[in-house]
């Protein structure tokens, strides 16, 4: 395809005088014509063309380029041009070859005198190389053009100003012109598009080319043709590949102009590739050559190379895209040491840290005490931004500067627990690593490894590494370390081989705060002797609860206060120990802290609070990068949130998920095999229900976890059973279940039991179901407790008691407002109060007006009449304090009272004070 019949879009009035040149020359006229513009603009494309019009015409054409390492070369040029000339004498052959003496202006005479009967075009590329005596005999030529038939077409790039080039002025008869080349347009763009790519292309795709080009005809055209050699179309949906593929040819023309610079331009060039933008033009010099300041006219130089423009504050780069190119060709070692000479004098002259980074990660050691600290700033603020790989990146690079042997473990400290967000697999290997080789110092560096891998799930290879390195210690760190191993060493697993002799037991009565939580994890596990459990929980947080303790066993600590009711401490410790954590960048171990706290919330009923710990686990965290033995817990979360929120369509999809095969390993699986036998149970799918049920009662009992504060498999198992008739084995688990809870002594895990043993009881079942009430009653476990309430009413309106039903009905409904109303318990609380008739709906409305509140205004207004404060109205409805206080102010204008102690009063009054349930 040709534009006009002309085959270089974007150069038609170009061509077009060209081809008048050429025609003129035909008719005896001779001519003068200099292309200039920037390397690439195609100058020598239009001279070519102009040369094939001229051969078309049956003209003899010379041909011939200057350069710059020819320049010094007598009549070098002279003498590429007349090379192919026939009638040469011997004397100007010698001349042109240096072999002989020098003639003056040696072959012009040949060349006026052949050129009377036949028109000569001659054409000369990159004139602003020429060499002196080659610029004098052009010089001469063109004195004498009146009197031949000769056309000097000619091309400069950026050295050659407009108006500078000396053979630009000839004797009036002869046409003189001088061009100078600018980019392409955008329709010349599209037209360059339609011409190589043989067809159309789209706006957005040719927008992006002339971007990507800068309007570089030969830079288009090139990118262009290696375009479509690889088969791609020119439309939007190519744009990335088109950039690439530019880059690249920018680059190749880039590293081709560095050849035609002088030595220190080009350091120049090589140091604005570095940190041109970040550096003025003295300290540039400084930076690239100490003879840069005084080479007369090297910015001009620069800039008429296409390679650099001026700025406000001295040179940069044309095209930043190329700084890759440039750089490659100079050696690693060359490369390395300026890129750190670059970062000394960015840091003396106060550069953003961020960019001082940048240059280090690619410079050698410098050795220099600022080094460390900018790149942990630049790390931390890579953090904040969400930038793991920089984040990395800079830790990583400061490991390679000179470090004594404990700042070389405490920066490895720091790193694994940045790789854990995007290279796990490296960090558990680093934090090995450190265990075996760090120097036991009152760093605590191997115990704090240890710490933080173990709370992410590693354990294997970790545990491995304690072992080794235990009979070595003494003191504090082997306690703490023999107790991280115990911490995550379970109960009855196969796993003789990470026992070795030399782990000493567990004390009786540990004073090391990391076997205090490992014996009270422990005994929660079994179920045994809830009173010490709960004092040595409670003595990590004493002996070693501040801001910078271990993470593990503060962890652990908290879930040990899960099982033992404490359940107001228990957030109090995990708010504390995830605030340390978001301090300290230890995002999955954060992760971690928040998942347990979603299962906090969720016993308390707290959806809402639930979910959002669940969600910025995950954001922490992403769910990819979790380790394969605590994924399942997170996900069993997940599930059962779901589930108490009534979407079971959810709750079938996160169950289906498949988790990794090694998770099968951890302690978490039972977790996750619990929450798929509910979901099992609420398909009806009862069988597969019970084998799941099962499966987790053996995963759990194999390990040593009886207490079934951990979960009520046993029990819901039980319910299984009954619904299929064996009411014999349901009969069997509740007590089993019944009993183990009267062991541990926790009043949740005890009325859980008793609501399991009332759900399947064939006689006395509304008596062991008010029982179950009287004990949930008074624990923190408001779903379980609301749980209870629901069996009672449903049991009493079974019995035929709706009385007795009414006022469990009316607590419920106080329950259902001040929690989201997609919990599953509203449908089932709306039932029971059509079944309970109309002295529950009366039992709900605490005031004629009631009704005239928002929705929002009820359930604020329920949490007050529960006892809540504005905090903690503001966390559950996850809204702000000024948002509760309107919403208070509100419900007191529309109930006509007078403030909080009024409201809380007329609450109570409706429901009677509370629903004794004893």
């Amino acid at each position: 395809m040709q534009l006009n019949g002309l085959p270089f879009p974007g150069r038609e009035r170009e061509q077009a005088m060209l081809a008048r040149t050429v025609a003129d020359l035909g008719r005896g006229r001779s001519s003068v014509v200099t292309l200039i513009g920037r390397p690439g603009y195609g100058q020598s494309r239009l001279l070519n063309l102009a040369a094939r019009l001229a051969e078309d015409q049956g003209y003899r054409v010379l041909r011939a380029q200057a350069t710059p390492g020819e320049r010094e070369v007598r009549y070098g040029v002279v003498a590429q041009l007349l090379a192919p000339m026939d009638g040469l004498t011997d004397g100007s052959l010698k001349a042109l070859t240096g072999r002989g003496p020098q003639s003056r202006l040696p072959g012009l005479i040949e060349l006026l005198r052949t050129a009377r009967g036949q028109p000569t075009l001659l054409v000369v590329d990159d004139v602003e190389w020429l060499d002196p005596a080659s610029l004098r005999w052009f010089g001469a030529l063109i004195r004498r053009l009146p009197d031949a038939r000769i056309a000097l077409l000619m091309s400069g790039t950026g050295r050659l100003c407009p108006g500078a080039c000396p053979l630009s002025t000839a004797p009036h008869q002869v046409i003189t012109l001088e061009v100078e080349l600018a980019p392409l347009a955008p329709r010349d763009v599209a037209a360059t598009v339609a011409l190589i790519c043989d067809r159309p292309g789209e706006t957005d795709f040719t927008s992006a080319a002339l971007e990507a080009s800068a309007g570089n005809p030969e830079v288009l055209s090139e990118a262009l043709r290696r375009f479509i050699r690889r088969g791609y179309a020119p439309v939007a949906g190519r744009v990335p590949e088109l950039y690439s593929i530019a880059e690249a040819v920018s680059g190749e023309y880039a590293v081709r102009a560095l050849g035609a610079l002088s030595d220190t331009a080009v350091a120049v060039v090589r140091a604005l590739a570095v940190c041109g933008d970040l550096l003025d033009l003295s300290l540039l010099y400084a930076l690239a050559d100490p003879r840069a300041a005084g080479e007369p006219g090297l910015p001009e130089a620069l800039q008429e190379s296409g390679l650099a423009t001026a700025t406000d504050t001295g040179l940069r780069l044309s095209r930043p895209e190329a700084r890759s190119w440039i750089l490659a060709e100079m050696p690693g070692d060359e490369r390395a040491e300026l890129h750190a000479r670059a970062a000394e004098l960015a840091y003396r002259a106060a550069v953003p840290d961020e960019d001082i980074a940048r240059l280090l990660l690619a410079a050698r050691p410098v050795d220099e005490p600022w080094v460390i600290p900018v790149l942990r700033r630049t790390c931390a603020d890579a953090l904040r931004g969400g930038r793991t790989a920089q984040a990395i990146a800079c830790l990583s690079r400061a490991l390679e500067e000179p470090l004594d042997p404990a700042s070389r473990a405490q920066l490895g400290l720091e790193l694994a627990a940045i790789e854990v967000l995007a290279v796990p697999e490296a960090a558990g290997r680093r934090l090995a690593e450190i265990i075996r080789t760090g120097d036991g110092g009152p760093g605590r560096i191997r115990v704090r490894a240890a710490d933080l891998g173990l709370s992410r799930g590693d354990d294997k290879a970790l545990r491995r590494a304690i072992a080794d390195v235990l009979p070595f210690t003494d003191g504090e760190e082997r306690g703490a370390l023999a107790g991280l191993f115990w911490l995550t060493e379970s109960v009855g697993q196969e796993d003789t081989d990470l026992v070795p002799d030399g782990i000493p037991p567990l004390p009786a009565d540990p004073t090391c705060p990391v076997q205090a939580a490992a014996l009270a994890w422990r005994l929660a596990l079994r179920g045994e002797d809830l009173p010490t459990a709960r004092a040595l929980a409670q003595r990590v947080f004493t002996v070693n609860g501040t801001a910078g303790a271990l993470i593990l066993p503060r962890l652990t600590a908290a879930r040990t206060l899960l099982l033992t009711d404490d359940l107001d401490e228990a957030e109090v410790r995990l708010d504390v120990l995830h605030t340390d954590l978001r301090r300290r960048h230890a995002r999955a171990a954060a992760a971690q802290a928040l998942a347990v706290r979603g299962e906090l919330n969720l016993r308390r009923g707290r959806l809402d609070m639930a979910e959002r710990d669940v969600a910025a686990a995950e954001r922490s965290l992403p769910r990819s990068l979790w380790h394969r033995r605590t994924v399942p817990y997170l996900m069993a979360i997940r599930i059962l949130i779901a589930l108490e929120n009534g979407d079971v369509g959810q709750a079938g999809v996160l169950a289906g998920a498949s988790a990794p095969a090694e998770s099968r390993e951890g302690s978490s699986w039972g977790y996750l095999l619990f929450a798929r036998a509910l979901v099992a149970v609420k398909d009806d799918r009862l069988p597969e229900a019970l084998e799941l049920f099962r499966s987790t009662g053996r995963w759990e009992l194999g390990r040593g976890r009886i207490n079934p504060a951990l979960m009520p498999w046993r029990s819901m198992a039980a319910r299984v059973h009954d619904a299929l008739g064996d009411h014999e084995e349901a009969r069997r688990l509740t007590d089993e279940e019944l009993a183990l809870a009267r062991l541990w002594g926790a009043p949740n895990t005890i009325g859980w039991a008793q609501l399991g043993a009332g759900r399947v009881a064939r006689e006395g079942q509304v008596d062991r179901l008010r029982e179950a009430a009287a004990t949930l009653r008074g624990t923190p476990a408001r779903l379980a407790y609301a749980g209870s309430l629901m069996e009672l009413a449903t049991a009493e309106l079974d019995a035929g008691n709706p009385q007795a039903a009414a006022p469990l009905v009316a607590e419920l409904f106080s329950f259902v407002i001040a929690h989201r109303s997609s919990s599953r318990l509203v449908a089932r609380v709306r039932a029971l109060s059509e079944r309970a008739g109309p002295s529950a709906v009366r039992g709900r409305v605490p005031h004629p007006a009631w009704a005239s509140l928002t929705e929002p205004e009820q359930r604020t207004a329920a949490l007050v009449g529960l006892g809540h404060g504005n905090r903690e109205i503001a966390e559950t409805l996850s809204v702000t304090r000024r948002t509760v206080e309107l919403r208070l102010s509100g419900a007191y204008r529309k109930l006509g009272i007078s403030g909080r102690a009024e409201l809380i009063a007329l609450l109570r009054a409706a429901e009677g004070d509370g629903t004794d349930v004893a």
